[in-house]
């Protein structure tokens, strides 16, 4: 975890939301949430081609965010401290109260952005883009109180519930994007939810395994394991039932309709922001894809997509948000 040093708590008190942030301390900050962005694994990498200029370092810096709240959800745990074993689905006392507390300490980040005073890199260089592009604190906030969330069972008993979690998980993040482009009307917004919530299910659906093996968290509704006959004991032991089959080419199919409806959003956009919207819509569904091909064995090896495919998603992305058409959706 980050430790802020004397100088880097010198820089980045000095100012408030109220007052601009001094050039050095914003430069110094945005250099800061680049590295972090640039060195986490993803389906696709922020930033690069895919962002204008100009935008870069905004968009590093709500990266940088949204992985630094993620990280302090799912990997802080006391000093010296050893977690019972997350498949358990009992959370561990000691490692929920430390993630509460760090989640707490970062909801304050978050504030002393907005009324004055931060002192993490990662709150200086968000300061700075939420002044520029009025940015309100509420999809922030939601992304604290999924985390939080987190820090419960790892369960949830219907796929209300679980679209209900995306709200928080996912949403926002797509808001803050719009919100970096020049957009916050609701109806980009709900189309916006759509795309991210698909994007957030399709994660759920690729990492299963992993998600019960390192977080315990079982992002499968209770009540479609049930409704297909598949038990917790066939995710801890990695076997793809012709149950577990059916019941995850149930939630890709849902998946894949959720992209269709967010689809349109592609051609709200104007050209800067249309690359990235369409990239990650043809992304998530060549994840989908992907599992399809493993025939929804999810649970052996983790599907993944080449950088062949990822450069040739790139070219035909590129080429559609120009033609503004062609998402990359199968037929319905």
């Amino acid at each position: 975890m980050f430790t802020t040093t004397d100088a880097d708590h010198t820089a980045a008190t000095r100012h408030g939301s109220r007052y601009p942030v001094p050039a050095g301390a914003a430069a110094d900050a945005y250099r800061y949430c680049e590295t972090l962005a640039r060195s986490h694994y993803e389906n696709f990498n922020v930033g690069g081609r895919i962002t204008p200029k100009d935008k870069l370092p905004h968009v590093y810096a709500i990266y940088a965010w949204c992985r630094m709240v993620d990280d302090l959800g799912d990997e802080g745990q006391p000093d010296g401290h050893s977690p019972t074993a997350p498949a358990a689905g009992q959370p561990d006392a000691a490692v929920t109260e430390h993630r509460l507390t760090r989640l707490d300490w970062w909801q304050s980040e978050l504030e002393a952005g907005y009324d004055g005073q931060p002192t993490h890199p990662i709150a200086v260089a968000v300061q700075h883009t939420v002044a520029k592009f009025n940015i309100p604190r509420e999809p922030f906030l939601r992304l604290i109180q999924a985390n939080r969330i987190d820090q419960g069972t790892g369960r949830f008993g219907t796929m209300d519930d679980v679209l209900n979690y995306c709200q928080y998980s996912a949403n926002p993040v797509g808001h803050l994007f719009l919100y970096l482009f020049g957009y916050s009307d609701p109806q980009r917004q709900r189309l916006a939810d759509c795309t991210c919530t698909a994007l957030q299910l399709t994660n759920f659906w690729q990492d299963v395994a992993r998600d019960y093996r390192e977080r315990g968290r079982i992002y499968l509704p209770q009540s479609h394991l049930a409704r297909f006959g598949v038990s917790e004991d066939d995710i801890a032991a990695g076997k793809a039932t012709d149950a577990f089959r059916a019941l995850l080419r149930c939630e890709c199919d849902a998946a894949i309709e959720l992209f269709r409806q967010g689809a349109p959003l592609v051609g709200m956009l104007d050209g800067p922001a249309r690359l990235p919207v369409a990239l990650f819509t043809r992304g998530g569904v060549a994840v989908l894809d992907a599992i399809r091909k493993q025939d929804y064995d999810v649970l052996k090896r983790r599907p993944a997509l080449s950088k062949r495919r990822k450069a040739w998603l790139l070219a035909s992305a590129w080429l559609g948000s120009k033609l503004g058409r062609g998402y990359g959706l199968p037929a319905a």
